[in-house]
Protein backbone atom coordinates (compact mmCIF):
# COMPACT_ATOMS: atom_id res chain seq x y z
CA UNK A 1 0.00 0.00 0.00
CA UNK A 2 1.14 3.48 -1.00
CA UNK A 3 -0.24 6.85 0.78
CA UNK A 4 0.79 9.77 -1.67
CA UNK A 5 1.14 13.82 -0.12
CA UNK A 6 3.06 16.47 -1.02
CA UNK A 7 5.47 18.56 0.07
CA UNK A 8 5.78 22.72 -1.11
CA UNK A 9 8.40 21.31 -3.22
CA UNK A 10 7.33 18.45 -4.94
CA UNK A 11 5.10 14.79 -4.64
CA UNK A 12 6.44 12.77 -1.93
CA UNK A 13 4.98 8.88 -1.68
CA UNK A 14 5.41 6.99 1.30
CA UNK A 15 5.68 2.89 1.26
CA UNK A 16 4.29 2.34 4.44
CA UNK A 17 3.22 -1.60 3.76
CA UNK A 18 3.99 -4.27 7.22
CA UNK A 19 5.56 -1.14 8.96
CA UNK A 20 5.45 -1.26 12.75
CA UNK A 21 3.97 1.78 14.96
CA UNK A 22 7.17 2.10 16.98
CA UNK A 23 6.54 4.66 20.10
CA UNK A 24 2.96 5.18 19.15
CA UNK A 25 4.05 7.05 16.06
CA UNK A 26 1.50 6.39 12.77
CA UNK A 27 3.02 4.52 10.12
CA UNK A 28 3.15 7.02 7.34
CA UNK A 29 4.79 9.41 10.21
CA UNK A 30 7.99 6.25 10.52
CA UNK A 31 7.74 6.53 6.65
CA UNK A 32 8.32 10.39 6.28
CA UNK A 33 11.11 10.25 9.08
CA UNK A 34 12.77 7.91 6.80
CA UNK A 35 12.16 10.03 4.01
CA UNK A 36 13.57 13.66 5.33
CA UNK A 37 15.70 12.66 8.36
CA UNK A 38 17.04 8.90 6.49
CA UNK A 39 16.33 7.61 10.73
CA UNK A 40 13.51 5.39 12.13
CA UNK A 41 11.93 6.70 15.71
CA UNK A 42 13.04 3.52 18.29
CA UNK A 43 11.88 5.39 21.41
CA UNK A 44 10.15 8.13 22.74
CA UNK A 45 11.46 10.64 25.41
CA UNK A 46 8.77 13.09 25.86
CA UNK A 47 5.18 13.66 24.47
CA UNK A 48 2.24 16.31 25.05
CA UNK A 49 -0.57 17.31 23.13
CA UNK A 50 -2.78 20.85 23.22
CA UNK A 51 -2.55 22.60 20.09
CA UNK A 52 -0.31 20.61 18.58
CA UNK A 53 0.93 17.02 19.13
CA UNK A 54 4.99 17.21 20.10
CA UNK A 55 6.70 13.72 20.56
CA UNK A 56 10.36 13.74 21.17
CA UNK A 57 12.14 11.14 19.94
CA UNK A 58 15.41 8.75 19.65
CA UNK A 59 16.37 7.79 15.85
CA UNK A 60 17.91 4.59 15.50
CA UNK A 61 21.10 6.25 14.82
CA UNK A 62 21.34 8.10 17.76
CA UNK A 63 19.83 11.50 17.19
CA UNK A 64 17.35 13.00 19.23
CA UNK A 65 14.84 15.05 17.69
CA UNK A 66 10.88 16.67 18.09
CA UNK A 67 8.10 15.98 15.82
CA UNK A 68 4.92 17.98 15.31
CA UNK A 69 1.97 17.54 14.09
CA UNK A 70 -1.14 19.52 13.69
CA UNK A 71 -4.29 20.33 11.82
CA UNK A 72 -3.38 21.58 8.72
CA UNK A 73 -5.30 25.31 8.40
CA UNK A 74 -4.72 26.51 5.20
CA UNK A 75 -0.97 26.68 5.09
CA UNK A 76 -0.74 28.15 8.62
CA UNK A 77 1.92 25.43 9.97
CA UNK A 78 4.18 26.16 7.02
CA UNK A 79 4.44 29.80 7.26
CA UNK A 80 5.48 29.28 10.90
CA UNK A 81 8.27 26.88 10.02
CA UNK A 82 9.62 29.46 7.30
CA UNK A 83 9.54 31.94 10.04
CA UNK A 84 10.88 29.78 12.75
CA UNK A 85 13.93 28.98 10.19
CA UNK A 86 14.59 32.48 9.23
CA UNK A 87 15.01 34.03 12.76
CA UNK A 88 16.68 30.77 13.90
CA UNK A 89 19.39 31.57 10.53
CA UNK A 90 20.00 34.98 11.86
CA UNK A 91 21.11 34.19 15.60
CA UNK A 92 17.09 34.24 17.39
CA UNK A 93 17.01 31.90 19.85
CA UNK A 94 14.96 28.87 18.66
CA UNK A 95 14.99 25.77 17.79
CA UNK A 96 16.45 24.59 14.50
CA UNK A 97 13.68 23.27 11.78
CA UNK A 98 14.73 20.13 10.41
CA UNK A 99 12.56 19.44 7.77
CA UNK A 100 9.72 21.43 5.49
CA UNK A 101 6.24 20.74 6.71
CA UNK A 102 4.40 17.85 4.62
CA UNK A 103 0.56 16.83 5.32
CA UNK A 104 0.18 13.56 6.07
CA UNK A 105 -3.26 12.87 6.31
CA UNK A 106 -4.27 15.89 7.43
CA UNK A 107 -2.02 16.91 9.36
CA UNK A 108 1.01 19.25 8.64
CA UNK A 109 3.80 17.41 10.26
CA UNK A 110 7.39 18.74 10.73
CA UNK A 111 10.67 17.82 12.70
CA UNK A 112 13.27 20.78 14.70
CA UNK A 113 16.28 19.71 17.10
CA UNK A 114 15.47 19.01 20.43
CA UNK A 115 16.42 21.82 22.63
CA UNK A 116 16.18 20.90 26.54
CA UNK A 117 17.37 22.59 29.45
CA UNK A 118 17.38 26.04 30.31
CA UNK A 119 14.73 27.45 33.30
CA UNK A 120 11.72 29.43 33.15
CA UNK A 121 11.83 33.24 35.43
CA UNK A 122 8.59 33.17 37.22
CA UNK A 123 6.92 36.90 38.52
CA UNK A 124 4.98 39.35 37.15
CA UNK A 125 7.22 42.13 38.52
CA UNK A 126 8.15 44.82 36.05
CA UNK A 127 12.07 43.26 36.52
CA UNK A 128 10.71 40.56 34.43
CA UNK A 129 8.84 42.67 32.41
CA UNK A 130 11.70 44.00 31.03
CA UNK A 131 13.22 40.95 29.89
CA UNK A 132 10.40 39.76 28.17
CA UNK A 133 9.51 42.93 26.60
CA UNK A 134 13.00 43.49 25.05
CA UNK A 135 13.39 40.01 23.48
CA UNK A 136 9.78 40.17 22.12
CA UNK A 137 10.91 43.43 20.40
CA UNK A 138 14.23 41.23 18.98
CA UNK A 139 11.97 38.89 17.43
CA UNK A 140 9.63 40.93 15.89
CA UNK A 141 12.47 43.20 14.26
CA UNK A 142 13.90 40.27 13.18
CA UNK A 143 10.68 38.74 11.55
CA UNK A 144 9.57 41.78 9.52
CA UNK A 145 12.35 41.25 7.04
CA UNK A 146 11.14 37.39 6.23
CA UNK A 147 8.99 37.04 3.33
CA UNK A 148 6.36 34.71 4.08
CA UNK A 149 2.75 34.17 3.52
CA UNK A 150 1.02 35.58 6.66
CA UNK A 151 0.30 32.68 9.19
CA UNK A 152 -3.10 32.87 9.36
CA UNK A 153 -5.85 32.62 11.06
CA UNK A 154 -4.79 33.50 14.17
CA UNK A 155 -4.86 31.83 17.37
CA UNK A 156 -7.69 31.87 18.93
CA UNK A 157 -6.75 33.89 22.02
CA UNK A 158 -5.57 36.72 19.59
CA UNK A 159 -8.55 36.48 16.99
CA UNK A 160 -10.76 39.31 18.64
CA UNK A 161 -10.73 40.24 14.44
CA UNK A 162 -12.93 36.79 13.47
CA UNK A 163 -15.53 37.21 11.18
CA UNK A 164 -18.07 34.65 12.93
CA UNK A 165 -21.09 35.79 14.86
CA UNK A 166 -21.36 37.04 18.19
CA UNK A 167 -18.63 37.61 20.63
CA UNK A 168 -15.93 34.75 20.42
CA UNK A 169 -14.24 33.01 17.23
CA UNK A 170 -15.40 29.33 16.71
CA UNK A 171 -13.22 26.82 18.55
CA UNK A 172 -13.57 23.54 17.98
CA UNK A 173 -11.88 22.78 22.24
CA UNK A 174 -15.11 25.28 23.50
CA UNK A 175 -18.04 25.06 21.08
CA UNK A 176 -19.62 22.27 22.47
CA UNK A 177 -19.57 23.72 26.08
CA UNK A 178 -20.09 27.11 24.75
CA UNK A 179 -24.01 26.02 23.78
CA UNK A 180 -24.59 24.71 27.31
CA UNK A 181 -23.11 27.14 29.50
CA UNK A 182 -24.13 30.82 30.36
CA UNK A 183 -20.78 32.59 30.67
CA UNK A 184 -20.76 35.60 33.11
CA UNK A 185 -22.11 38.88 31.80
CA UNK A 186 -18.97 41.32 32.76
CA UNK A 187 -16.91 38.58 30.73
CA UNK A 188 -18.83 38.65 27.70
CA UNK A 189 -18.90 43.01 27.99
CA UNK A 190 -15.44 43.27 28.13
CA UNK A 191 -14.91 40.70 25.17
CA UNK A 192 -17.08 42.75 23.43
CA UNK A 193 -15.65 46.37 24.07
CA UNK A 194 -11.99 44.83 23.26
CA UNK A 195 -13.53 43.35 20.06
CA UNK A 196 -15.42 46.70 19.25
CA UNK A 197 -11.85 48.81 20.12
CA UNK A 198 -9.79 46.71 17.88
CA UNK A 199 -12.58 47.08 14.95
CA UNK A 200 -11.82 50.52 15.15
CA UNK A 201 -7.88 50.42 14.20
CA UNK A 202 -6.11 50.57 11.17
CA UNK A 203 -2.69 49.73 11.78
CA UNK A 204 -0.01 48.13 9.42
CA UNK A 205 0.56 44.26 10.37
CA UNK A 206 3.57 42.19 11.23
CA UNK A 207 4.14 38.80 12.13
CA UNK A 208 4.80 38.40 16.20
CA UNK A 209 4.52 35.57 18.56
CA UNK A 210 1.38 35.54 20.20
CA UNK A 211 1.54 33.47 23.15
CA UNK A 212 4.39 34.91 24.87
CA UNK A 213 4.14 32.87 28.02
CA UNK A 214 7.34 32.57 30.79
CA UNK A 215 5.93 28.80 30.04
CA UNK A 216 7.24 28.68 26.27
CA UNK A 217 10.72 30.75 27.14
CA UNK A 218 13.93 29.39 28.74
CA UNK A 219 16.85 31.65 30.04
CA UNK A 220 20.36 30.29 30.87
CA UNK A 221 22.19 33.06 33.00
CA UNK A 222 20.21 35.59 32.81
CA UNK A 223 19.95 35.18 28.69
CA UNK A 224 17.35 33.34 27.08
CA UNK A 225 18.33 30.21 25.92
CA UNK A 226 15.24 29.20 23.82
CA UNK A 227 11.88 30.43 23.13
CA UNK A 228 9.49 27.55 21.82
CA UNK A 229 5.63 27.54 20.75
CA UNK A 230 6.26 28.99 16.66
CA UNK A 231 2.88 27.27 15.94
CA UNK A 232 1.71 30.26 17.85
CA UNK A 233 2.43 33.03 15.59
CA UNK A 234 0.27 35.70 14.58
CA UNK A 235 -0.60 38.61 11.77
CA UNK A 236 -1.40 41.33 13.95
CA UNK A 237 -0.87 44.94 14.61
CA UNK A 238 2.32 45.42 16.26
CA UNK A 239 1.28 47.24 19.12
CA UNK A 240 -1.30 44.40 19.35
CA UNK A 241 1.05 41.74 19.71
CA UNK A 242 3.31 43.96 21.92
CA UNK A 243 -0.02 44.76 24.37
CA UNK A 244 -1.27 40.96 24.54
CA UNK A 245 2.20 39.96 25.65
CA UNK A 246 2.39 42.33 28.18
CA UNK A 247 -0.49 40.58 29.85
CA UNK A 248 0.58 37.47 29.81
CA UNK A 249 4.29 37.29 30.19
CA UNK A 250 4.03 35.59 33.86
CA UNK A 251 1.52 32.89 32.76
CA UNK A 252 3.14 29.28 33.39
CA UNK A 253 1.07 26.51 34.56
CA UNK A 254 -2.15 28.53 34.52
CA UNK A 255 -2.86 31.92 32.73
CA UNK A 256 -3.39 34.80 34.42
CA UNK A 257 -2.69 38.55 33.66
CA UNK A 258 0.07 40.62 34.53
CA UNK A 259 -0.29 43.64 36.92
CA UNK A 260 -0.95 47.04 35.06
CA UNK A 261 1.39 48.37 36.32
CA UNK A 262 4.20 45.31 34.82
CA UNK A 263 2.28 45.77 31.63
CA UNK A 264 3.06 49.72 31.29
CA UNK A 265 7.03 48.58 32.16
CA UNK A 266 6.72 46.14 29.55
CA UNK A 267 5.04 48.41 26.85
CA UNK A 268 7.78 51.22 27.93
CA UNK A 269 10.64 48.49 27.24
CA UNK A 270 9.51 47.38 24.13
CA UNK A 271 9.38 50.81 22.89
CA UNK A 272 12.69 51.52 23.47
CA UNK A 273 13.56 48.37 22.64
CA UNK A 274 12.32 48.80 19.09
CA UNK A 275 13.59 52.38 18.77
CA UNK A 276 10.12 53.93 18.26
CA UNK A 277 7.36 55.59 20.40
CA UNK A 278 3.87 54.06 19.55
CA UNK A 279 1.21 56.67 18.55
CA UNK A 280 -2.11 57.19 21.14
CA UNK A 281 -3.98 54.83 18.62
CA UNK A 282 -1.33 51.97 19.05
CA UNK A 283 -0.48 53.14 22.97
CA UNK A 284 -4.35 52.30 23.17
CA UNK A 285 -4.93 49.20 20.91
CA UNK A 286 -2.14 47.61 22.84
CA UNK A 287 -3.87 47.83 26.27
CA UNK A 288 -7.02 46.54 24.35
CA UNK A 289 -4.93 43.74 23.18
CA UNK A 290 -4.00 42.97 26.53
CA UNK A 291 -7.11 41.92 28.08
CA UNK A 292 -8.33 39.68 24.92
CA UNK A 293 -5.93 36.14 25.81
CA UNK A 294 -7.14 36.93 29.67
CA UNK A 295 -10.95 36.91 28.51
CA UNK A 296 -10.62 33.66 26.50
CA UNK A 297 -8.69 32.48 29.07
CA UNK A 298 -11.12 33.07 31.47
CA UNK A 299 -13.69 32.02 29.33
CA UNK A 300 -11.93 28.67 29.39
CA UNK A 301 -12.11 28.77 33.19
CA UNK A 302 -15.51 28.91 33.46
CA UNK A 303 -16.61 26.30 30.28
CA UNK A 304 -14.28 23.67 31.96
CA UNK A 305 -15.52 24.19 35.80
CA UNK A 306 -11.36 25.31 36.59
CA UNK A 307 -10.47 27.73 39.05
CA UNK A 308 -10.90 31.24 38.11
CA UNK A 309 -7.68 32.68 38.21
CA UNK A 310 -7.35 34.43 34.34
CA UNK A 311 -11.75 35.61 35.39
CA UNK A 312 -10.15 36.99 38.98
CA UNK A 313 -7.63 39.34 37.46
CA UNK A 314 -10.11 40.12 34.55
CA UNK A 315 -12.34 41.20 36.84
CA UNK A 316 -9.63 43.27 39.15
CA UNK A 317 -7.82 45.22 36.22
CA UNK A 318 -10.82 45.18 33.11
CA UNK A 319 -11.77 48.91 34.27
CA UNK A 320 -8.46 50.30 34.37
CA UNK A 321 -7.19 48.65 31.30
CA UNK A 322 -10.31 49.16 29.16
CA UNK A 323 -10.19 53.22 29.86
CA UNK A 324 -6.38 53.02 28.84
CA UNK A 325 -7.34 51.43 25.77
CA UNK A 326 -10.42 54.43 24.95
CA UNK A 327 -12.92 51.09 25.06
Amino acid sequence: MTRETWSHRQPVVFYVEHMQEPVGLSAPIVAWCMHELGGVPVERLLSSAQMSDVATVRLDDGRRIVIKARPDEAGRARACVDVQRFLDDGGFPCARPLTTVTVIEGQAVHAEEWLPGGDMIRGDGPDVAEKFAALLADLVARARHVDVRPPLPNPAWVRWDHQGAGVWPAYDWHDARADRITLPRDLEETALRVRVRMARADLQRVVGHADWETQNVRWQDGEPYVVHDWDSLAWLPEAAIAGAASGTFASAEHPSLAPVESSEVFLDVYQQARGREFTAEELQIAWAASLWPAAHNARTEVLYGKQLIALGALRDQASERLALANA
